[in-house]
């Protein structure tokens, strides 16, 4: 009869299957079924529908983030165009929906597809280019699908976007944010899931193996363009499940959003939640979507009182100094980023009392 373990009490791994466990002890099986039953027993009842509005923008944000996590942090190759490949996903999945007549169940995934088909392409000069000139070169690959969006009217509606019904999955409507909310964190669950134990396989330990050193990785027999080229097949796949979504929920989708500023925003999500990190990426999300929720009231509040309505204006524009302090901030005084505080603080609880 199996023992449940609860607490570690030392390190007696003698696998590697045990050294790659999710779970070390059955206290975070526990604590993962509580939060499975917080966040979708509890959580959709009692938010407001202000709060369902930015919980489904995080989930959103978060799936796009660990395909991010997983191109940057774990394989090394630096990105400049996953907002134009969130982009891509939304207008796949808009463009599938509304011309094409696809049903829902079937949108979403095909958008990702498709968007990891785009991305292979332009991860096609990491043969050749790494660090900064990978970096400028999936920029222009930014421009460029953002010159699309807007001049191929016939397709994409050009600057007056496309507008998608509301979706229904076997019969039942998921056009309010309480229903796409189940929506959105399955499929966040979902893609969490895969990409945890993306990690674990072959693969992952490939990807891991490029990024800490691409020589060494291929004196080791691993084929490093085949392996950097199926990263960024993941990680666009994720944008553009992500984007698909993002089309459902906001039902209008035009080329501004998906501009450099979005692939920055991206950035700042790892960056905070933590480089190599799956959960840092879900804690970048809610970081940086609360951090401009927190902006954007704080710039409408000082709109509406006397005495500082001319110092709002020069505050709007500031969002982008906001960021970029938050980053160098994370970057000097916690360079792994929230994952790593969240690591210490079950370090301490798992430690206490004699942690003190």
């Amino acid at each position: 009869m199996r023992k449940f373990q609860f607490h570690p009490c030392g390190n007696f791994k003698e696998s590697y299957n045990e050294e790659i466990k999710i779970f070390e002890t059955d206290f975070g099986r526990l604590w993962l079924l509580i939060g499975l039953v917080l966040l979708f027993g509890v959580i959709p009842f009692i938010s407001s529908p202000f709060m369902l509005y930015v919980l489904n923008t995080v989930g959103i944000y978060a799936i796009a983030a660990i395909g991010l996590n997983l191109l940057i942090g774990y394989t090394g190759q630096i990105s400049l165009g996953h907002g134009a490949f969130f982009g891509v996903g939304a207008y796949a999945g808009a463009i599938l929906a509304t011309k094409a007549n696809f049903p829902f169940i079937l949108v979403v995934p095909a958008a990702g597809l498709i968007t990891a088909a785009v991305g292979m392409v332009f991860g096609l000069p990491s043969a050749r280019l790494k660090h900064l000139y990978l970096c400028i070169a999936t920029l222009a690959g930014q421009f460029i699908l953002e010159y699309v969006f807007v001049q191929w009217e016939s397709l994409t509606g050009g600057a007056e976007g496309i507008s998608v019904v509301g979706a229904t999955l076997f019969g039942l409507d998921l056009g309010n944010d309480r229903t796409f909310y189940y929506v959105i964190f399955v499929c966040l669950v979902v893609m969490t899931w895969i990409a945890v134990n993306l990690i674990r396989t072959r693969y992952g330990r490939a990807f891991i193996a490029i990024r800490d050193n691409d020589r060494a990785a291929e004196g080791m027999g691993i084929p490093i363009f085949p392996y950097k080229l199926l990263s960024f097949a993941i990680s666009s796949f994720y944008a553009g499940v992500a984007g698909a979504l993002y089309a459902y929920f906001m039902m209008s989708i035009t080329p501004e959003p998906f501009n450099l500023w979005l692939s920055i925003v991206f950035i700042a999500m790892i960056i905070i939640g933590g480089l190599g990190s799956i959960p840092g990426s879900v804690f970048g999300a809610i970081f940086i979507v609360a951090l401009e929720e927190v902006l954007s009231h704080g710039t409408e509040y000082l709109m509406n009182v006397g005495p500082s309505a001319g110092a709002a204006i020069t505050i709007a524009p500031l969002r982008e100094f906001v960021f970029g302090l938050a980053i160098v901030l994370f970057i000097i005084f916690e360079p792994k980023g929230l994952a790593e505080v969240w690591r210490i603080v079950r370090s301490n609880f798992r430690l206490w009392p004699f942690s003190y």
